[in-house]
């Protein structure tokens, strides 16, 4: 089980490639406060995640985790509903939220590990053309880090 927070799905809907969700982490289980987060809108508009079979929503907790008071709701509704459900995997570009789920014994990948790995798997031509355009897009990603990641698929 591989649960999304709201970013990633922001990126690869910038990006036009919803597909690549899919196609690296399979079925994603998705909390309905990021479903309500990705409905709201904005300069990016993310595909009906209810329509998508590789889609579960599950609804959100009752009562918020204290453990993850200082996150939004997005993210930690995700972590809560992560650990309750003993998922193998959180999707999170978030520094704080990627910490708290490490410190909680989250395995965790975010958009840059997905395009990471839809290289690998011959899913994508190029890596940083790719980040260039969720730059461009809005999105922020330390540029050391960026440049490391692209060295390790010969890119840059």
């Amino acid at each position: 089980m591989v649960g999304s927070n709201t970013t990633p799905l922001f990126a690869f809907a910038a990006l036009g490639r919803f597909d690549i969700l899919e196609q690296v982490h399979g079925r994603l289980v998705v909390v309905e406060t990021v479903v309500g987060e990705c409905e709201v809108g904005g300069p990016i508009m993310v595909p009906d995640l209810r329509s998508l079979p590789w889609i579960q929503i599950v609804p959100a907790p009752t009562r918020a985790d204290d453990r993850f008071y200082m996150l939004d709701a997005g993210e930690r509704d995700t972590l809560s509903v992560a650990l309750e459900k003993g998922a193998s995997r959180v999707l999170i570009d978030e520094r704080l939220g990627r910490n708290l789920a490490e410190y909680h014994g989250l395995t965790v990948i975010g958009s840059l590990g997905t395009l990471l790995k839809a290289k690998h798997l011959g899913l994508i031509a190029e890596f940083l053309p790719l980040v260039r355009l969720l730059q461009r897009a809005g999105f922020r990603y330390h540029e050391p880090l960026v440049m490391r990641l692209a060295a390790l698929v010969n890119e840059g």
